[in-house]
């Protein structure tokens, strides 16, 4: 097999994950059983570990194609698998859901299991003691969260010091709220640090234009909630910033913004989705080709 992505640790997890993961979302989703094993296969042959998850993906379908690509593939222990449960966070929910998990991904233990956000409505007690039960019986090795703020993991760690142990944020040269609070505590405290859509959910790809249609089958497309987060005054200004950038240096700007993200500080692991195999060797490029002397700091000031 050819390894060709360095492994990093996952904050002081004790888990080692690939520089870049593989975001499952796509799979049952927007491409089948089929073309999601090719996707995996390529993954694993480029040396990628880590595979992210969720119970909401499609309803479980995610979670059962990687089960079933992994029990075909007889490769359980070379991978890192995370999964997430989605609100509410009560105890019998996250109970019910963990055991749902093991069974589509037909496994005894989740390396990573993560609340999938934020829950207002239930006791964050009951959420954290729950989880670290989970973690006793072996069900889980380590516990994280998803789209949770930095003032939201200091409530964590003062209820159950080091029980949460990553974050999975979105991170891109679009949303960067991270960088103020959540990535300077996680460097103190050890949390490893899991970003999700380098590429804007599509949007720094430049297939998108103020005014323009939306293609049909993009991710705006199904999931036109991303609209509002990039479609703005600032989203269109940063585009135009990357796309003048890539021009010059004559490169793509999906190897720009990804080249970016993997540069930032504190980053453990860049997830990505993928829909064929092409579009993990857009990752691979941007791993094995850094950005030029300075580029980085000019699409920060952007």
């Amino acid at each position: 097999m050819n390894t060709v992505i360095k492994k990093r640790p996952l904050g002081d997890t004790g888990l080692r994950v690939s520089s870049i993961g593989l975001g499952c979302v796509t799979f049952g989703r927007e491409i089948d059983a089929a073309d999601s094993f090719t996707v995996l296969d390529h993954a694993r042959e480029s040396g990628i570990n880590l595979l992210d998850t969720a119970a909401a993906y499609h309803a479980g379908a995610s979670e059962s194609v990687l089960g079933d690509w992994m029990r075909s593939r007889g490769c359980r222990d070379e991978v890192v698998v995370a999964t997430k449960v989605h609100k509410p966070l009560t105890r019998e929910h996250i109970v019910q859901s963990a055991e749902e998990s093991l069974i589509r991904l037909r496994v005894d233990v989740v390396d990573l299991f993560q609340v999938h956000a934020w829950d207002e409505s239930t006791p964050l007690e009951e959420t954290l003691a729950v989880l670290a039960d989970l973690r006793d019986a072996g069900k889980i090795r380590q516990a994280g969260c998803s789209n949770w703020s930095a003032a939201n993991l200091a409530q964590a760690n003062e209820l159950e010091a080091g029980l949460i142990k990553s974050i999975q944020p979105p991170y891109n040269l679009v949303q960067r709220e991270i960088e103020s609070e959540t990535l300077p505590r996680c460097a103190e405290t050890g949390i490893g640090v899991i970003s999700y859509s380098p590429l804007a959910a599509g949007f720094l790809t430049g297939k998108y234009r103020p005014g323009g249609e939306i293609p049909q089958g993009t991710r705006f497309d199904i999931i036109p909630g991303h609209q509002p987060i990039y479609f703005t005054e600032t989203g269109w200004r940063i585009l135009d910033g990357l796309t003048k950038i890539a021009n010059r240096e004559h490169c793509s700007l999906v190897s720009l913004a990804l080249g970016w993200v993997m540069s930032r500080p504190g980053i453990s692991s860049v997830l990505v989705g993928a829909r064929h195999p092409g579009h993990i060797d857009q990752a691979l490029g941007s791993v094995h080709e850094p950005l030029p002397d300075g580029v980085a700091d000019e699409l920060s000031r952007l």
